[in-house]
């Protein structure tokens, strides 16, 4: 993936602002993140060399595997794509200064109706008027093949207090952590 540590400022902390996350440590952190989220730039298009398509989608759940599930109409552009090329950027933001997601992976596209009734709720219907049973919806899984965030290790309020203090003190004390999640 693009992005890296390296250049990073965290790499000039006094404080250990760095921690790559793996497995269930990295799903955990993905859904929280993502939960908070609620909604992200879902990227199609990717490899093709024209611009790539960007919407905003509703995320409907991080999976125990690190799998993320959103529903689209079987008749989409986003379907059409990801039917030419699977691969799928995702750009979250939890909040205005923490809680940003950069994933990295491939699509697939189902009519699973079980896995639908999972994810239904009365929401949803603002797109899918044919209600659950609406044979246009489709779910896409975003399996994730690379991860990065980017969050505070203690909350915002935490974060805040920090870095009033270093501007009082001269002293750094960011709260910042970052690193990859790898949720193989």
């Amino acid at each position: 993936m693009a992005t890296s540590q390296e250049g990073s400022t965290n790499n000039t902390q006094e404080e250990n602002n760095i921690k790559d996350l793996g497995g269930k440590e990295a799903v955990e952190k993905l859904r929280e993140l993502a939960e908070k989220a609620e909604s992200c730039f879902f990227c199609t298009n990717i490899k093709t060399g024209i611009p790539l398509s960007v919407r905003p989608m509703a995320i409907q759940q991080v999976d125990d595997e690190g799998n993320i599930w959103f529903m689209s109409m079987k008749d989409s552009h986003k379907n059409d794509e990801i039917a030419t090329d699977p691969f799928t950027h995702l750009l979250f933001q939890a909040g205005a200064h923490s809680g940003f997601v950069n994933i990295y992976g491939i699509s697939e596209i189902s009519r699973d109706q079980a896995k639908i009734d999972e994810l239904w709720s009365p929401f949803i219907k603002t797109w899918f008027q044919g209600g659950k049973e609406d044979p246009n919806i489709t779910l896409i899984k975003v399996i994730p093949s690379e991860g990065y965030y980017w969050d505070t290790k203690h909350g915002t309020a935490v974060a805040f207090l920090k870095m009033a203090a270093s501007v009082i003190t001269g002293k750094t004390m960011d709260d910042s952590v970052e690193g990859t999640l790898d949720v193989d």
